[in-house]
Parts: structure tokens; C-alpha cells; sequence
């Protein structure tokens, strides 16, 4: 399949593995909550693994095999609090995880070892962590429900699509050219207006949530779905690579096709938790 895909040119592997991809989480997260569960742990721990193979191309040499198990700790713990199968304490269990990776690394004898550390709790912070989050947003009213995790998804997607449409047709000033030549200003509005008009009409759809929620939304992911999109760009610039992986066809990387939902997910969750 992937030699097939190979063969083929970047857009039209782009298509097939988005049009994939697309079915794989739709159905993932709508069939119940043990589907979404195994879909985002191997999408946990693979985003760990592809973090830490990116960081090593400068010779950071992360713990591998600690990191995920701390990340995998911590997203299945939260996951089965939310499921009141296990009480909140066991998130306890993750403080000396964390410290042991201190102490392990005074074993491994590599160089730079609070450099190792560093990238391997950031590692940990930057994907098992907004992943777990993503279970309060699942759970926001109790129980499972696919909506609020969905319609995530799909404001981020038109966010992007917006963003693409207006920066390709009006896009004259450069958003952050330092990190990022490709985006605009203009692109910028086009991805906001069209999330926000994308969570107004969803709000009619998915009544989990308020008119004005789903709005809120949209207008944090159009803010904190670009800086996670700018700060995996400043990660790969400083490491110099192009993609964080070649896992999807066309498309690089995990790190590359989460970087939006990553950043967001954390203050969405605030949001509503709090509003």
C-alpha cells in the first residue's frame, strides 16, 4: 500500500490519506467511547515515538521508552477516571514517573543529560497531555459524547480550509514570516470566519453544547490553531527539517497534522470547564 502510494503524485496522496483518515476518526470517535479510546492512545504514543525520532536528528537523545510510558499513563488514568472506574488518586502515580526520569538518566551515562530529560518530559507535555485533556472535553456532561470531540475536528479542518482558500486568493501580508513565509493575514481571517460560521451551523446539529460555546470555540481554535501550527514550524526550523515524520503520505508527519489540535485542546477544555 505504501509503495502504491509512493508511486503517486504529493496531491494525489494527499487526497486518498486525508479522504482515510477522515473515515478512520469520524468512525473512531462516533462509534462509542472504547473506539475512541484505542483510536487516540495509538495516536498518543505513536506522536511521543515521532517526537522524540525528530528530536534525536540534533543528537537529543530522550528517553524513549520512560516517555511513553509516563504518556501512556497519563491519557489511559485520566480516560478511566472519566469512565469512575478508577479513582482520581492514580494520577499521583505520574509525579515519581516524572522524577524518574531523573533518576534513570544518571544510569544511561549519555551526553547532556538534563538536555535528555528536558525533551523527554516535553515530549510527555506536548502530546500524552492534551490528549488526555481531550477526555474532560469527551465527558464534558458526565457521559460520553462524540460531539464536542467531532466538532472539534471539524472546526480545526475548516479553520484550515478557510485559511487555505483566503490566503491562496487575497494573501498579501505575512502573518509571521520568520517562522512560517507561507501564512497570512488575510488567510488568518478567511480560516476564522469560516470556523465560526462552520460552529454556528454546527450548534444547530450538535446540542451538547450552546450556540455560544460552539463560537467560542471556533474563535480559540482560529487563535491557538495557528500558533500550534507556528510552534511546530519554530520546532522544525530549529531542528531543520521540513517534516516532524513521514508516517502519512503527502501529508509528513503526525506532529504535522495535530500540531493546530495539540495547542488548542488545552485552552478549549479551560474554556468550557470554566463557561
Amino acid at each position: 500500500m505504501s509503495k502504491k502510494l509512493s508511486s503517486l503524485s504529493n496531491l494525489s496522496q494527499r487526497i486518498i490519506v486525508g479522504v482515510l483518515g477522515a473515515v478512520l476518526f469520524v468512525g473512531g470517535i462516533v462509534c462509542g467511547e472504547w473506539t475512541y479510546f484505542l483510536l487516540f492512545l495509538g495516536l498518543t504514543l505513536l506522536g511521543i515515538h515521532e517526537f522524540f525520532t525528530l528530536v534525536r536528528v540534533q543528537g537529543m537523545q530522550p528517553n524513549r521508552y520512560l516517555g511513553l510510558l509516563l504518556g501512556g499513563v497519563l491519557y489511559v488514568s485520566v480516560f478511566l477516571i472519566q469512565l469512575e472506574t478508577m479513582p482520581g488518586e492514580v494520577l499521583f502515580l505520574s509525579l515519581p514517573l516524572v522524577f524518574l526520569v531523573f533518576i534513570v538518566e544518571m544510569y544511561r551515562k549519555k551526553p547532556q543529560p538534563f538536555t535528555n530529560i528536558a525533551f523527554t518530559l516535553m515530549g510527555v507535555v506536548y502530546v500524552a497531555g492534551p490528549f488526555a485533556l481531550l477526555h474532560l472535553l469527551g465527558y464534558l456532561n458526565g457521559e460520553y459524547s462524540w460531539q464536542p470531540i467531532l466538532g472539534l475536528l471539524l472546526l480545526i479542518w475548516a479553520a484550515d480550509t478557510g485559511a487555505y482558500i483566503a490566503g491562496k486568493n487575497f494573501g498579501k501580508h505575512k502573518l509571521f514570516e520568520r517562522i512560517s513565509p507561507g501564512k497570512t493575514w488575510e488567510g488568518w481571517v478567511g480560516g476564522t470566519v469560516l470556523a465560526v460560521l462552520v460552529g454556528y451551523i454546527m450548534s444547530g446539529f450538535f446540542i451538547d453544547l450552546e450556540v455560544y460555546q460552539w463560537v467560542g470555540m471556533a474563535l480559540l481554535v482560529a487563535v491557538f490553531g495557528v500558533l500550534g501550527d507556528l510552534s511546530e514550524s519554530m520546532l522544525k526550523r530549529s531542528l531543520g527539517v521540513k517534516d516532524s515524520g513521514t508516517l502519512l503520505p503527502g501529508h509528513g508527519g503526525l506532529l504535522d497534522r495535530f500540531d493546530s489540535l495539540l495547542m488548542a485542546i488545552p485552552f478549549i477544555v479551560a474554556f468550557l470547564e470554566i463557561f
